[in-house]
């Protein structure tokens, strides 16, 4: 038997350099993960002493002495500067920059909101040398009305002689100490620092538990599915001659817990003589990551398969394309896919790795296909895997990953770690966004992980209730699939599980679409999903911290944009939020809902670009598309001031099409002031409606 799904050891501890905030402070802590500007550097990309160094945890050393992994500015002189973004915003309480040699350099340091100003939050007229030879710049404030999504940071490095490195910037909010000054972790049985849970394992009954083994579980992100796989049982499609079978139950009762009789997810996803495997489900449910290439209606462990839901049933999987995918070692692969779509994380065995099985991820490759032109989303093909570096992999073998819908906090197995057992479940932080920066591993404790079997770890995007595979008081001594609840601090970060429909902005009818969803402050995609082809439903998962445009796609519509603002959620919550889309024809009108003024102004914010951008594009891509915008208000205030303020706001967006190649004689605009209202003005939740800017197509 080719027992590639399941593993007989599990897990480790960390041995590591670096950070290190208390366990409840992770969660709070955020490093660079972008750079926006620097004035000089000595050398680029992610080559010794460039600009880039800054991203990530600190990790210069030694310290005290140049490292390759701080920056070096080129100059000496009163004005450099570098200029970092992190990935969410923060109600920020600090800032923390890792001088690693010769400190003392810094003059300002500045915090960067969502709407790109910039608040002063350190200044030092007299720079100098100081008697360290490095040093931490804690600077603590009160929390600001504001939310920080950047920190720029000035330098005087003539006044400080000899080489100036800055190896890390962070911000947290909360006051505590965010690293280490030695930046090290005890090494030893005592660097085995465990999660703490609230609960012990629950077995999760007959329904889905049986005499046999019951492993490898995966929960859907709304926690409503849990598909896992059953080997050798009477019920695979194969009989009990049937290496392994992928079955499926769904939650009964949320408030008890209570699951249904299984059901054997059949034919093509399961093939009789061969172990199938289930890695990873979409967030609306209705695609699956399979483990392993189907051909000719057997499973060859060759790498992944994807399979869509439709009415009939699952369809046949189809071979994930991955640049450059192989594994030397076939017997042993897990997969993972982002919820957003973004990224493939692998468990494999190649040329470049650490050890035995290494973790790996690869991206998407950029659609080719115009906005607007598309019906059916095209196969994805992905980039050559890149190794996750060393402070995962280990010269043992690194497997079984799961990634938080945070898409931040990752879970995997290692038997190169030492723990408890001869493998050991663990969790890091992703720290950046280049996906080889990652928070030291922490072991998930004696609770989760034994000298015995203990392994595959998921968790719902509620983020609650994880579930895991573990032989003790199993069924007749097989392995089942217990639940465990997780304490708050070791949860991973907040979510939003936002669904709705796609529906005809005429006729309410349901249409099958693409669903993109970006992040509004940077213009970034976050995600990409589909449509239930049956309803138009579709479930996606928005990390906290961020303000999120989300927008259908299908052929002969524009799409009505909507936003969602979770930059201040702190508890896991659900939306419904219905996407629409607008016939491309003379006549209809599409609503701009992500364009966005400041309270009683003109100008626009900078988080309505990627509307705009988007609106240029479809008067680029048909040049003979003319358009009139217009602008409204809400019945508040003074009649005429608020006439005048919706006409120069249409202007104003007329200004940043013509700004960006746009004829300005195919546009026209005009503004109406309150008089045309949509919505009652009697209630503010209705009444933020009627202040809007839409389009008519006034010819094709």
């Amino acid at each position: 038997m080719n027992n590639y799904l399941i593993r007989n050891t599990l897990l480790a501890v960390p041995a590591a350099l670096l950070l290190s905030a208390a366990p409840a402070l992770a969660q709070h802590v955020q490093w660079a993960a972008r750079l926006v500007a620097v004035s000089s550097y000595k050398s680029e990309g992610k080559d010794p002493f460039s600009p880039n160094q800054v991203l990530g945890v600190p990790n210069a050393l030694p310290l005290g002495q140049i490292s390759n992994d701080a920056w070096i500015p080129r100059k000496e002189g009163p004005n450099e500067f570098i200029e970092v973004r992190f990935a969410r915003s923060i109600a920020a309480q600090q800032v923390t920059i890792v001088e690693n040699f010769n400190p003392g350099s810094i003059t300002k340091v500045e915090l960067v909101d969502t709407k790109g100003e910039h608040h002063e939050v350190y200044a030092n007229a007299n720079p100098g040398p100081l008697p360290e030879t490095f040093r931490t710049l804690e600077i603590r404030f009160p929390t600001a009305d504001y939310r920080t999504l950047g920190v720029k940071v000035y330098m005087n490095t003539a006044k400080v002689e000899g080489v100036n490195q800055i190896d890390a910037i962070g911000v947290a909010d909360v006051a505590s100490t965010m690293v280490k000054q030695d930046f090290t972790e005890p090494k030893g049985p005592e660097a085995v620092k465990s999660t703490q849970f609230d609960s012990s394992l629950v077995n999760l009954g007959p329904n889905v538990n049986t005499r046999y083994v019951d492993t490898h579980p995966v929960i859907s992100p709304d926690g409503r599915t849990l598909y896992f796989a059953r080997q050798n049982h009477p019920g695979n499609v194969g009989g009990s001659r049937d290496p392994q079978d992928i079955w499926y139950s769904k939650l009964l009762s949320g408030r008890n817990k209570t699951w249904s009789l299984a059901k054997n997810m059949a034919e093509p996803s399961n093939s009789p003589e061969d172990p199938n495997g289930l890695a990873s489900v979409s967030a609306n449910g209705r695609s699956a990551l399979l483990i392993g290439v189907y051909e000719d209606g057997l499973m060859q462990p060759k790498g992944f398969s994807m399979s869509k839901q439709t009415p009939g049933g699952w369809t046949k999987p189809v071979k994930v394309e991955i640049d450059d995918f192989y594994n030397k070692d076939p017997e042993h692969i897990d997969g993972f896919l982002a919820t957003s779509g973004k990224a493939l994380l692998m468990a494999v065995e190649r040329n470049d790795g650490v050890g035995g099985q290494d973790l790996y991820v690869s991206f998407p490759k950029p659609e080719t296909l115009p906005e607007g032109v598309a019906t059916v989303k095209k196969q994805t093909e992905w980039t050559k895997p890149i190794n996750l570096g060393r402070n995962i992999n280990t010269t043992g073998s690194d497997f079984a990953p799961f990634l938080a819908a945070d898409e931040k906090t990752l879970y995997f197995a290692s038997d190169g770690r030492g723990g408890y057992g001869k493998s050991d479940i663990f969790y890091t932080k992703r720290l950046d966004d280049t996906w080889t920066n990652w928070s030291t591993p922490r072991n998930l404790g004696p609770v989760v992980n034994s000298p015995d079997f203990d392994a595959y770890y998921t968790i719902s995007a509620a983020g609650q209730d994880a579930y895991l595979v573990s032989s003790r008081n199993g069924i007749d001594g097989s392995k089942d699939i217990f639940r465990i609840s997780l304490a708050p601090a070791f949860q991973p970060e907040v979510v939003t599980l936002l669904t709705g429909q796609v529906l005809d902005v005429n006729t309410k009818k349901p249409i099958r679409a693409i669903i993109h969803y970006e992040n509004l402050l940077t213009g970034e995609e976050i995600g990409v999903t589909e449509t239930d082809p049956r309803d138009g439903s579709y479930t996606i998962v928005l990390p906290s911290g961020v303000q999120y445009g989300v927008r259908a796609e299908a052929k002969g519509y524009i799409a009505e944009n909507a936003n969602l603002d979770v930059t201040a959620k702190d508890k896991y919550s659900e939306q419904k939020q219905d996407l629409f889309l607008v016939p491309f024809d003379v006549g209809q009108t599409v609503k701009l809902n992500n364009i966005f003024f400041q309270q009683s102004k003109y100008y626009l914010n900078t988080s309505s670009y990627p509307e705009l951008l988007r609106l240029i594009r479809i008067m680029k891509d048909y040049p003979t598309v003319e358009i009139k915008i217009s602008g409204h208000t809400d019945n508040q205030g003074d009649p005429a001031l608020n006439l005048k303020l919706s006409q120069d706001r249409v202007n104003e967006v007329k200004k940043y099409l013509v700004a960006h190649g746009i004829n300005g004689g195919r546009i026209t605009t005009e503004g109406f002031g309150g008089t045309k209202p949509i919505a009652s003005n009697d209630q503010e939740e209705t009444r933020s409606r009627n202040r809007r800017v839409e389009f008519t197509i006034t010819k094709k």
